[in-house]
């Protein structure tokens, strides 16, 4: 169990949104905290505390005007604590191997791989055939709908036709190096985890799973540990002091969470 820090970009800003809030439409989302601190400062801050696996997600989508802004922000991070990041938002088989030439550790893929309301096989294996399954990272963020988890796409607005649970997960573990899974439901709400969801993860062996969703407290990721069996990896977003939160990012590199 590892704790796996973060940056979001919005707007060309580092800021923590509430995850089912965002909008293309005019670029919108309802904010937790937007940073007066650039994507480097935070890079530096993770390098320094020798935190790897950590996550940039540009949150605009790429048609935006904001988009650019993003990148330059995601680079300038990356530029500071090279192979060290994970990077999601935009990516696809054509921009895929520019993003670890930029620097990025793995690249992180939800929307082109589940498309169209189900998941792309050729696209996968399309994407393994470029950067190769040590550099996947497979997204697979839900959202609860009649009583079941479906994996969401473009920036979590939109409901796929394909649930997640353990037989999914162990299909597509052969495909990537590490899975990250928002619990959209209450991401950035910091009303608790999803244990539901973290009990489901708790069954998958074969790979890294990083859980990002509802921490508001210490307790809570103590819940984690415990219903992940001390396996699955956490991101703290909005909870976090660095994000205006009253968790301390000291007191969890104090911790040492392995």
């Amino acid at each position: 169990m590892e704790f796996r820090p973060c940056i979001d970009i919005h707007n060309g800003k580092v800021k923590q949104i509430v995850g089912g809030s965002l909008s293309d439409t005019k670029n919108m989302a309802r904010e937790n905290y937007v940073s007066e601190l650039s994507a480097a400062d935070y890079a530096r801050l993770y390098r320094d505390n020798g935190l790897f696996g950590g996550h940039i997600i540009l949150l605009n989508a790429r048609n935006s005007e904001y988009y650019e802004e993003d990148l330059s922000q995601a680079r300038a991070a990356l530029e500071q604590w090279p192979n060290a990041l994970q990077i999601g938002g935009g990516v696809d088989c054509e921009t895929a191997a520019s993003f670890l030439e930029m620097g990025a550790s793995h690249v992180i893929v939800t929307s082109y791989v589940f498309s169209g309301g189900e998941i792309r096989m050729e696209r996968l294996d399309k994407l393994l055939r470029e950067v190769g399954k040590e550099h996947l990272v497979l997204d697979v963020s839900c959202r609860k709908k009649d009583g079941a988890y479906y994996i969401v796409t473009d920036r979590w607005q939109k409901f796929t036709r394909q649930p997640l649970d353990y037989n999914l997960l162990h299909m597509l573990s052969g495909y990537c190096d590490e899975f990250l899974v928002h619990a959209v439901n209450v991401e950035g709400t910091k009303s608790g985890v999803d244990k539901e969801l973290l009990q489901l993860l708790s069954e998958v062996e074969e790979v890294p799973v990083t859980y990002a969703g509802g921490i508001g407290t210490l307790a809570d990721i103590e819940t984690i540990r415990i219903l992940g069996r001390g396996k699955i990896n956490f991101t703290v977003g909005s909870a976090l002091d660095l994000f205006g939160g009253t968790v301390k990012f000291e007191e969890i590199i104090k911790k040492n969470y392995k």
